[in-house]
């Protein structure tokens, strides 16, 4: 080979090798995953047992016993079924008294010889800001609010035939090989995400990117929600044979400096709308349809809706 061709081709080599020793170096790799199996299954185990108190807690989704959606204007309630929101019967007087919802805000008018109480004092009239519990016996209802400022009226019992009875939720056998490494390829800026909900309305919801991670050897990729911790929202090929219909909900840890992160799949958990018709979940965005079974996490509830 004439000494001009190889002078020609060599600096063309040496900058081909520099820039994938360039690529190699800037594009992060998921994380070696080595993790003890008995240290794994105790982690899953904690997790679960704190997902189960949190779910049968006074605060939980199991002791819902009401949504009410609220139009401008008044709204009886009580335990009649002449009531704009019957509570249920039993629980509660026939006729306790009426919101109104007026320009966007709430109020609250009780009749006279009902015991309403907040935080233990007795309620007459009151503005109820978003989250401004009452309580009659073993009642608990609050405002919540909901896309385009929409505004409800939230129901509990803490005697709830559900909470009463819950016996725990079935899941698959715990398997590290479910827990994958994870890298993030960044939005910037942030990207909007449109989540359906499972009232038929539309959320957006910002995501700083997208994570890529493989199973069996193919690539999948998910969008999270930005926090704290990173919020998922999947179906998978298993909803409706297996677990529930309408997907499932996990969290993971937002990525280190490196831009990589881990996702646990034995932590997929079920929404609230797999235990009661009165949740107002989000729904598992397009993109975040995998088309693969995930056999981890919380199966279908056996009491659920």
């Amino acid at each position: 080979m004439p000494s001009s061709t190889v002078s020609v081709i060599l600096p063309g080599l040496c900058a081909i090798l520099l820039i994938i020793v360039t690529i190699t170096c800037d594009t992060p790799k998921p994380p070696d995953l080595p993790m003890d199996p008995a240290t794994h299954e105790t982690e899953i185990n904690q997790w679960h047992e704190k997902r189960i108190a949190s779910l049968t807690a006074q605060s939980g989704w199991l002791n819902l016993s009401g949504l009410f959606w609220l139009e401008e204007g008044v709204h009886t309630f009580g335990a009649h079924a002449s009531n704009d929101l019957a509570f249920p019967e039993g629980k509660a007087p026939d006729h306790m008294g009426s919101f109104l919802l007026n320009d966007g805000k709430v109020s609250i008018k009780v009749n006279p010889g009902v015991e309403v109480l907040n935080d233990g004092i007795p309620v007459t009239e009151m503005d109820l800001v978003v989250g401004t519990e009452l309580t009659h016996g073993s009642l608990s209802w609050f405002v919540i609010e909901r896309e385009g400022g929409r505004k409800a009226v939230r129901l509990r019992d803490s005697e709830h035939p559900d909470r009463q009875s819950f016996n725990g939720i079935d899941r698959y056998e715990i398997n590290q090989a479910w827990r994958v490494g994870a890298t993030m390829e960044a939005y910037d800026p942030p990207k909007m995400l449109t989540v359906p909900t499972i009232y038929g309305t539309v959320r957006e919801q910002p995501s700083p990117g997208v994570l890529v991670f493989e199973i069996d050897g193919e690539e999948y990729r998910l969008d999270p929600i930005d926090g704290n911790r990173l919020f998922i929202i999947f179906a998978d090929e298993t909803n409706g044979r297996g677990t529930y219909g309408a997907g499932r909900f996990l969290y993971v840890d937002p990525p280190g400096p490196d831009g990589t992160t881990v996702i646990d799949f034995n932590k997929a958990y079920n929404p609230p709308c797999a235990f009661t018709t009165f949740a107002t979940c989000p729904l598992p965005p397009k993109q975040n349809r995998l088309q693969v079974a995930v056999i981890a996490g919380e199966k279908q509830y056996e009491g659920g809706v």
